[in-house]
């Protein structure tokens, strides 16, 4: 599902300058002089440096949600490695999808960014991932499913590929910024940071440098450009990942330098989804009611996004309409497409009482917004049952359930 982008990316003009260190949009030229306390080097970033310095090719990876698939901080990064390594053949990959929070991302992971084609069977080298916003204003999430999702993520990461560099980074909408203007942490920013300490991570505070130049005077939110931001503020964070770099590659890289395993520290959460993987719908036992295939998305109201369209789902209207799907794992739930016609499902695992879920979103109303519902979080290991029905009553009055992937960890 992840879209590709390899070697030749253009960027605005303007986030050329800044990025450089000239004069840009606004900002003026202080730019590599400022942010230096919100840049956090933690462990090491030599593994992916060997691969791009010492055998001339790299695989980078860039996951979040819109803030990452937009043309912003992403592909300024991806200038500044092929300005540092010009010898180098990069491959990058583009793994940000809209609306997407981390519990969306540890699921995703493995086939968006660990098993993505464009790898042609090589490991990921260094990855960026970005989810603090969309764990605020789109999942709402408390700590734990904060913590449950990113250390999910990158404790795949290093069961996978245990030399694998990660890089975690927050941008900031309008009300984490109040927060931290309050002298507090976003919920989701200090939990992803309980993860980088965790595992010694590096990690971007973006959110913070500019809560912090906007009190001086220095920037506003305008200057920025938002949640989404303008190409000035991109670069703002592109510039500090580029100092990042500066920091933790200052040193000349020993010609026998070898790649060392990252450490795996005990678990935040034993039942983080460290595991996560999507399940084929193809694989559940679906009755009567039941469909799998394209909608027909012309007679449905509400706003599809492009690259949904074409994907086959299972599909159900139908009250009183049944499913089971066997699956292994500490969790299941399912990564589903929540139109304003998004019904309710009852989900039980192995006979046991069962539990409302609603899966129209307050983003519903307008638009089939992709989503991951979570039915069960707390099974003990080993093999399971999940049964759905769909339920008579509905927030939105409709009853539609459209699953792209069921998700296990």
């Amino acid at each position: 599902m992840a879209a590709i982008r390899t070697c030749k990316i253009l960027c605005v003009v303007g986030a050329i300058l800044l990025v450089s260190g000239r004069p840009g949009i606004g900002l003026g030229a202080d730019i590599q002089v400022e942010g230096r306390r919100n840049i956090f080097l933690r462990g090491s970033l030599d593994n992916c440096r060997i691969r791009f310095e010492l055998q001339r090719e790299g695989c980078v990876a860039f996951m979040g949600g819109s803030i990452t698939e937009m043309n912003g901080y992403r592909p300024m990064v991806c200038k500044i490695l092929e300005r540092r390594y010009p010898q180098t053949e990069f491959t990058f990959i583009n793994a940000g999808i809209a609306s997407t929070c981390s519990t969306t991302g540890a699921f995703r992971l493995e086939s968006d960014v660990l098993e993505n084609e464009a790898l042609a069977g090589r490991p990921v080298d260094l990855l960026f991932v970005e989810f603090a916003v969309n764990d605020d204003q789109d999942a709402g999430h408390a700590r734990r499913e904060c913590i449950r999702g990113m250390e999910g993520i990158v404790r795949h990461c290093r069961q996978a590929h245990p030399a694998m560099d990660v890089v975690i980074v927050y941008f900031v909408n309008p009300g984490m910024l109040e927060t931290l203007r309050a002298g507090n942490t976003p919920l989701p920013i200090a939990a992803h940071e309980e993860v980088a300490r965790r595992y010694e991570v590096p990690s971007i505070d973006l959110a913070r440098e500019v809560a912090e130049r906007i009190a001086a005077g220095k920037l506003t939110w305008k200057e920025f450009g938002g949640t989404h931001p303008a190409p000035a503020g991109n670069a703002i964070c592109a510039a500090m990942i580029d100092r990042l770099m500066d920091r933790a590659w200052a040193e000349p890289l020993a010609q026998d330098a070898v790649q060392k395993a990252h450490a795996m520290p005990e678990p935040l959460d034993p039942l983080s989804y460290l595991n996560g993987r999507f399940v084929d719908p193809k694989e559940a036992d679906a009755g009567d009611g039941w469909t799998l295939g394209v909608p027909d998305w012309e007679r449905l109201k509400g706003g599809k996004r492009g690259r949904f369209r074409s994907i086959p789902l299972l599909c159900g209207e139908t009250p009183g309409a049944e499913l089971a799907l066997e699956f292994s794992g500490t969790a299941v739930g399912a990564y589903v497409l929540a139109g304003p016609d998004a019904g309710v499902v009852k989900a039980s695992v192995d006979g046991d009482p069962s539990r409302r879920v609603d899966l129209y979103h307050r983003f519903s109303a307008n638009l089939h917004y992709p989503r991951t519902v979570m039915f069960a979080t707390d099974l003990g290991p080993g093999r399971h049952t999940l049964r759905l029905r769909i339920d008579e009553e509905s927030t939105s009055g409709g009853h539609a359930v459209r699953i792209m992937q069921f998700a296990a960890n």
